[in-house]
């Protein structure tokens, strides 16, 4: 038998020669991107602009550490979505060569989970533990509430997705639970004790049965590399350069992990905005973004400013609106196309007028081939769209719609992942729950009956031996289901097939439990069949439609080959890192953005000044911010509305005033969009000395 050398991953590396570069990256980048793509070793934050390149810069960046000598298997990149992550690597080896598809990373969750894969045995857990999604851990949490004495009380006790919530606000804001508690559910205060005793049952429960959530792929892998100095030395080691995408949205938990990867060489460029930090209901903090300075010495801060993709007078709004921010890094968004319209306010009447505002002008916008595509309508909540979606209906104009409910965590879909999950992870109570309940005759107590048999009894987990506690009444379908998971279990049965296996199974429960839709719903169990092709094992398979799941409304909606691309309805948050032709911004109010419960909360107004921030940034040639003047409420009635306050003090140079009018009440009706740049302003203002909105039946606007 030959001898095996194991050579070391952590040797010293050449630094590579400049002198042989086969990119040209002084003619391909401008003057800032050049200094950020090829700065030397050490800790490195580049702060850019919206639309300033800094995703072509890190892909620059990217292969010019691997044109210099590092070997890119020990360049980590980090992102937030899967697929940021793939389009970068793979326009890296377009630049430069396939050296660059060798790059590890991916999602934060997605790198830990691949790192507690090889290390998972050092914390007490078993490398096929199973990954639950944010339904699955509070169906978890509810389990493990209605076996104790939670909620036995005259106070109410909360529901297990608010338990699950505020679990994992606290864990990624790294904060103790008190201190969530007071800060997000002051309400439940008072059962702190009881809160603090449920989630340290639900850890134990998590490690008996090879759980873990979204939060422990974080949470367990900074324990692994705290606790196990051996294992971070690998680990870090194994990471020459650490690079980090949007690192303004990373929470506490993440930034942590970035000093524990970078901490054997300490060469990590991070790149991110301050004033694009909209996620801190997810426990983004974007003062991460201030800190890094201080969290690693000699740290280089260079800036990307020159934009690419809005025209000056836009940018000119969207630097005037960022200069209220608390707290911001310097910088000036600047074009080369100093040229195009004002970005336009447009106050109507009410709701039905603003819906008919924006489905006219899409229209026109198609007339001056503006494809539908190319044009966005955004707002702060998804129920801010309704109107306008009834509208756009009325007129045949096609959209979709995002921001809506995931895939995975469609119930159809979640029933047939369970099947799969106990297969991989039999010890996964929680898949067994749902399994074994869709079966008619099956309710809780059986099914903990059949768990505690299958997890603690039986010798093959997956065979019904003698001594199980079932009845006649279910017993053939419970035998079905068993035969079905044991042939999924075998080696050579494909991902597509286990899943074909389970589908065909699964068909009659399907349809008596969704009789009254399962029509619409199977679509979805063929495209999730179709995803299974895709994969060469189930573990990948289900970590990846966890990790980063599929917009169920973008499948239901999404053209057909021969219609018309849909027009872009989005809310704000999932239209960050767009960009459109054209934007529509509605229901500009005080109240929705910035949004009531954010006036209430500390640092509220400035998470939702950002959010503005991206929204007028998504445009390139033309801005539309529109608001209803009047709206209705239950209890109230028609009641008048404010324009939100990140627009009531641009001056008119820099946000142009537009004014309505039906076109019958205009002389010379006109079929074009004008403007009414010199409005006359009101005579009267209102006691807070907000400007007056503009009559919409002035007969100088625009007609519609």
């Amino acid at each position: 038998m030959a001898r095996r050398i194991v050579l070391s991953s952590d040797r010293d590396e050449p630094s590579g020669s400049t002198e042989d570069l086969t990119i040209d990256y002084t003619d391909d980048l401008n003057e800032q991107q050049y200094a950020a793509a090829t700065a030397g070793e050490g800790p490195l934050l580049i702060v850019a602009g919206a639309g300033t390149g800094k995703t072509r810069t890190l892909i620059y960046r990217l292969a010019y550490l691997v044109e210099t000598g590092t070997r890119p298997q020990q360049i980590v990149l980090l992102t937030f979505t899967r697929r940021a992550a793939n389009d970068m690597t793979a326009r890296a080896s377009s630049l430069l060569d396939g050296r660059c598809e060798k790059v590890r990373g991916g999602t934060f969750h997605a790198f830990c989970l691949q790192t507690l894969r090889q290390h998972a045995e050092a914390i007490d857990f078993p490398r096929n533990f199973t990954v639950l999604d944010a339904a699955d851990a509070a169906d978890v949490l509810s389990v493990i509430r209605a076996r104790g004495d939670y909620g036995d009380g005259e106070e109410r006790f909360p529901q297990k997705n608010t338990l699950y919530s505020m679990f994992s606000s606290a864990t990624n804001r790294d904060e103790t639970l008190g201190k969530a508690l007071t800060k997000r559910y002051p309400q439940f205060t008072n059962l702190h004790t009881e809160l603090k005793q449920l989630r340290t049952e639900y850890r134990q429960y998590k490690k008996e049965h090879g759980l873990m959530d979204f939060d422990d792929l974080l949470e367990r892998t900074l324990e692994l590399l705290n606790e196990n100095d051996d294992v971070r030395h690998q680990v870090a080691s194994r990471c020459r350069h650490v690079l980090v995408d949007e690192y303004q949205d990373t929470n506490a938990l993440q930034a942590q992990l970035v000093r524990r990867f970078a901490s054997v060489h300490g060469n990590v460029t991070v790149v991110g905005d301050d004033a694009q930090s909209i996620y801190k209901f997810r426990g983004a903090d974007y003062r991460n973004i201030f800190r890094f300075p201080d969290q690693f010495d000699d740290t280089e801060v260079l800036k990307l400013e020159r934009n690419y993709r809005s025209t000056q007078p836009i940018l000119d709004l969207a630097n005037r609106v960022i200069e209220q921010a608390d707290r911001s890094y310097d910088k000036t968004l600047f074009t080369e196309k100093t040229e195009g319209e004002l970005p336009a306010l447009v106050p109507a009447a009410d709701g039905d007028m603003e819906a008919r505002f924006v489905a006219e002008m899409v229209l026109r916008l198609r007339e001056q081939d503006v494809p539908l595509s190319d044009v966005a309508v955004l707002f702060r909540s998804s129920h801010n769209a309704y109107d306008l979606e009834v509208e756009l209906n009325q007129r045949n104009i096609p959209f979709v719609k995002y921001g809506g409910m995931k895939l995975n965590e469609a119930a159809h879909i979640k029933d047939v992942l369970a099947h799969l999950k106990v297969v991989e992870n039999p010890q996964d109570a929680a898949s067994w729950n749902r399994a074994l309940q869709l079966i008619h005759g099956i309710g809780p107590k059986t099914a903990r009956s059949l768990i505690e048999w299958t997890t603690e009894t039986a010798e093959d987990p997956l065979t019904l031996g003698n001594g199980a506690p079932f009845s006649d009444r279910y017993a053939a379908r419970l035998k079905q289901l068993f035969s079905t998971l044991r042939h999924v279990r075998k080696d050579d049965t494909s991902v597509n097939e286990q899943v074909e296996a389970i589908l065909d199974y699964y068909q009659p429960l399907f349809e008596n439990k969704y009789a009254d839709d399962h029509p619409k719903r199977a679509p979805d169990l063929e495209h999730l069949a179709g995803l299974a092709a895709n994969y060469g094992s189930r573990q990948r398979f289900l970590s990846s439609l966890t990790l980063d799941p599929i917009e169920l409304t973008a499948l239901d909606q999404e053209a057909e080959d021969n219609e018309e691309p849909p027009l872009v309805l989005s809310t704000i948050h999932s239209a960050k890192g767009l960009e459109f032709h054209t934007v529509f911004l509605i229901r500009a109010l005080d109240g929705t953005i910035p949004s009531r419960h954010a006036l209430r909360e500390d640092g509220g107004v400035d998470e939702e000044l950002r959010l503005f921030y991206v929204a007028v940034t998504r445009a390139e040639e033309d801005l539309f911010i529109s608001y209803p003047m009047t709206q209705y409420r239950r209890g109230q009635g028609e009641y008048m509305t404010t324009p939100s306050r990140f627009v009531e003090d641009v001056p008119e140079d820099v946000l142009e005033p537009v004014q309505l009018v039906e076109e019958d009440a205009v002389d010379e009706p006109t079929t074009s969009p004008s403007r009414n740049g010199e409005a006359p302003a009101p005579e009267d203002a209102p006691e807070d000395d907000a400007p007056s909105p503009p009559d919409p039946t002035d007969a100088d606007g625009l007609p519609f």
